[in-house]
């Protein structure tokens, strides 16, 4: 019986690469870090960031921290180490954390696309539609849907028996890799199963934000003027485009064709969407919204420069 995983993951790469690329990503990893503590912060001092889009945002960027600190520290660490070990209750724990925090940020871009709907195509019942009320239900459901699904998969698959390799062709304790190791029967029907529930739930978030697009578009265009119809549309700008990255390099790590590609660039591969994903989400929030922007140049003002505010 396995007691303990050997995370394979940057072993193979050459190891005088490996300084720069630690480097590389630790630099990412306190930039995400930063980033979206700055968000945070402006919006918990900024009162008129006191809206649902932004207590939204600020769910967004928590379920973002959280995420990068189950995975990162664990693949720089093993990065510099001359031991990849992870015991066997320490791998089920990172699978639980990543599921959670991945998909609750999943849900949260599916709510704060809902947000972007009501706000657009029923403003004057907003404000009763989006209460504070239903703000903290939703996020709420968010972290709950996340936290089942976290929960199921993980008993689902650490269940099985692991009797043969304890070799994951993989930086962290990742679901398909780590079936590939699992011994019996029920093998091959417990990989469709996570499969399919994976797929079903992000698809179906990914179709509720497309459909809420839809009517958002349907709306922008019954708008008279082009400036009220850019200026309605500028509101929508960082949350699509942080949809699209997001999904984006998921499709690209997980719909690619199988054997194309080498061990190792399939772990580079890998890191764009655990490392570089959550790296560009608070500069996509920060650039894209011009409030948001505003307001963390004004915070900054009085930090630094009182006379000048």
């Amino acid at each position: 019986m396995v007691s303990e995983f050997i995370l394979l993951g940057f072993s193979t790469f050459p190891p005088h690469l490996l300084p720069a690329f630690f480097l590389l990503y630790l630099l990412m990893y306190l930039f995400t870090l930063m980033g979206n503590l700055i968000i945070m912060a402006t919006v918990w001092n900024e009162h008129s960031l006191h809206t649902p889009m932004y207590l939204f945002l600020c769910a967004l960027s928590t379920s973002e921290i959280l995420l990068t600190v189950t995975l990162t520290p664990r693949m720089l660490v093993d990065m510099l180490s001359t031991r990849h070990t992870i015991a066997f209750v320490a791998c089920a724990s990172q699978m639980f954390f990543s599921f959670t925090f991945g998909f609750t940020h999943s849900f949260l871009l599916t709510v704060m696309g809902y947000d972007r709907y009501v706000a657009i195509s029923h403003p004057l019942w907003y404000n009763v539609l989006m209460s504070t009320h239903t703000c903290a239900r939703l996020v709420s459901w968010s972290w709950a849907g996340g936290s089942v699904i976290g929960m199921m998969v993980t008993l689902i698959v650490f269940r099985l028996t692991f009797c043969g390799s304890n070799v994951i062709h993989h930086f962290g304790c990742h679901v398909l890799s780590l079936l590939k190791l699992a011994c019996g029967k029920e093998t091959s029907s417990v990989t469709l199963g996570v499969i399919l529930v994976c797929v079903t739930v992000l698809m179906g978030c990914l179709f509720l934000i497309i459909l809420s697009y839809v009517f958002i578009v349907a709306a922008i265009l019954r708008i008279p003027s082009a400036e009220g119809r850019h200026k309605t549309f500028s509101t929508c700008v960082s949350h699509l485009t942080v949809v699209i990255v997001h999904y984006g390099f998921a499709s690209i790590i997980y719909l690619k064709p199988k054997g194309s590609h080498s061990l190792d660039s399939n772990t580079l591969m890998a890191t764009t969407y655990t490392v570089f994903t959550p790296f560009l989400s608070p500069i996509i929030f920060s650039l894209r919204n011009k409030e948001l922007k505003n307001a963390i140049k004004k915070s900054f003002q009085r930090k630094f420069n009182p006379l000048s505010s």
